[in-house]
C-alpha cells in the first residue's frame, strides 16, 4: 500500500449502518486540503447524510474532534461521529 492509498484510506468514512435500528453512529474523517484551507472531502459528510436520510434516519447529534496531523503533506484531521435517529 503506497502513499496516496494511505491518504484516501485516511479520509473514509465508517459504513456501520444497520437496518431498522432506532439509532446510527457514524464517524467521517474531514482532512484538510493539501494545497489552500479548509475541508477537501466535505462531499463524503454530505454523502453520509444524504445515504441515512434515504434510509428514514435524521441527524441527530453531530460532534466534532481534532484529530491531528499525520505528518508531511497530510494536513489536520478532524473527527466527526455523527448520530442519526430512525423517523
Amino acid at each position: 500500500m503506497g502513499f496516496w492509498d494511505d491518504l484516501a484510506k485516511d479520509s473514509s468514512f465508517s459504513t456501520a449502518s444497520g437496518n431498522d435500528l432506532p439509532y446510527v453512529v457514524m464517524q467521517v474523517t474531514l482532512k484538510e486540503k493539501f494545497f489552500g484551507t479548509g475541508s477537501g472531502n466535505l462531499s463524503e459528510l454530505e454523502q453520509v447524510i444524504n445515504t441515512q436520510v434515504k434510509k428514514g434516519y435524521r441527524l441527530h447529534t453531530i460532534t466534532t474532534s481534532n484529530g491531528g496531523s499525520k505528518g508531511f503533506g497530510g494536513g489536520d484531521r478532524i473527527q466527526a461521529t455523527l448520530v442519526f435517529e430512525k423517523i
